[in-house]
């Protein structure tokens, strides 16, 4: 995907996540945003992409922002999902942020719409600290939606945006082990069927319960959690010479008294 496409598809996300299946979508994001990001505390958080959902709400850090891409629309530049400015307007690519300096960094759908996705997780990599922490939020290919969405390439009818390069987890958390990123945890949701409208995914509320107990990995949407390992130094002392010392040999003593016989 060039990086024209990728602007495209993003503006694209922006308008679905408007849309019925997009506010279920969130609504399930944002609770799950909540319950990881409340206890991970530092003192710089970012935010990278889709302002519509307030990804760092519920953290405490002195220091939070929200950025968006310098493509975005005028209203995505101005104002977030809680009305707060938008902090930064950055290319996912090349992160305007010093080295070990962040966190935590939550991505929430930027990979799969991105020009470069292993260049921006390079780049979260290496603005996290050591033992810094980043969440990653993405649609699931192994899921009824991601079957509709392959059935719809071929018929022209698509329900997600069209542009979009969708990763499964697999793939993802083998990214993620290259960069020395270890997932911790993993979260599927979102199992109602692909509807449009509001009426019919509500009636299919129900199969929230029996598909995190009977299929918990075909939801429509995935989340990662993953911290920054940083392999320990080993020092190196002196060759220090371990040879054991020879047992002392007993040395035969001449009597004192020999020449006063």
């Amino acid at each position: 995907m060039d990086s024209a496409a990728s602007e495209k598809s993003i503006i694209a996300l922006d308008r679905w996540l408007q849309s019925p299946a997009g506010a279920y979508v969130r609504a399930w994001e944002q609770a799950c945003l909540d319950e990881l990001t409340v206890d991970i505390f530092g003192f710089n958080a970012v935010q990278i992409g889709v302002p519509q959902i307030d990804a760092l709400a519920a953290n405490r850090m002195p220091n939070k922002w929200q950025a968006a891409t310098r493509t975005s629309t005028a209203d995505e530049l101005v104002y977030a999902a809680t009305g707060k400015q938008i902090a930064v307007a950055l290319d996912f690519a090349d992160l305007p942020f010093a080295s070990q300096s962040l966190d935590l960094v939550v991505l929430p759908h930027v990979l799969e719409f991105a020009a470069e996705p292993h260049q921006v997780l390079r780049e979260v990599e290496r603005v996290l600290i050591p033992e810094g922490q980043v969440i990653i939020c993405g649609f699931n290919p192994a899921s009824l939606w991601g079957v509709r969405q392959g059935m719809g390439r071929i018929t022209s009818s698509d329900y997600l945006p069209a542009a979009g390069e969708f990763i499964s987890m697999p793939r993802l958390k083998d990214w993620l082990k290259l960069l020395n990123l270890g997932v911790t945890r993993s979260h599927f949701g979102c199992y109602a069927p692909p509807f449009r409208t509001a009426q019919w995914l509500n009636r299919f509320a129900f199969v929230e319960g029996a598909g995190r107990r009977w299929w918990p990995y075909l939801g429509a949407v995935y989340m990662v959690h993953a911290i920054k390992r940083v392999k320990g130094m080993r020092i190196i002392g002196p060759a220090w010479n371990k040879k054991t010392s020879k047992a002392p040999q007993a040395v035969p003593a001449a009597n004192r008294n020999e020449h006063y016989k």
